[in-house]
């Protein structure tokens, strides 16, 4: 399990491989975000994007589910105060294939909770020609490994 102290500011790490489908764009947006755009096929081709378009949330969403995939589920995560700062900067498309990378910015301990480490990092998410379609920066906070031991993660 990752602890605070195992995150270095300055690394880097690349994660996840997610093929987006229609059917996946179109029950999210019908559920929550339910913009033509996004659920009418034949209403996107005559969109300025000229096709179906994932909604941001969705990006964001799969986003989380790679980033939970590949450590945060498998980390001392007590959750987040929030994101900073989110960037949609190209359409996701049908067939998209997405991947993340993710850098920590900062990382320090808590002053008015033992053994809490507060990180901050930045994710960049990528489609498969290696084009930006989002980027994201946020805090997270983490315990640290005797914390996580004490806690008995």
């Amino acid at each position: 399990m990752k602890a605070f102290e195992d995150f270095i500011v300055g690394a880097k790490k690349n994660f996840g491989d997610y093929l987006v489908t229609e059917a996946e764009i179109i029950e999210f947006a019908r559920k929550y975000d339910p913009q033509p755009i996004h659920t009418d096929p034949e209403f996107a081709k005559k969109s300025f994007h000229g096709q179906l378009i994932a909604s941001g949330w969705l990006t964001c969403s799969i986003m989380m589910r790679m980033l939970c995939d590949d450590f945060l589920t498998d980390s001392s995560s007590i959750g987040s105060p929030g994101v900073e700062k989110l960037r949609w900067i190209r359409p996701v498309f049908v067939g998209d294939r997405l991947k993340a990378s993710a850098t920590i910015l900062t990382a320090r301990l808590s002053k008015s909770k033992p053994g809490v480490g507060i990180m901050n990092y930045k994710v960049d998410v990528l489609n498969q020609k290696d084009e930006m379609v989002m980027t994201l920066t946020s805090t997270g906070m983490f315990l640290t490994r005797a914390a996580a031991k004490d806690a008995q993660l």
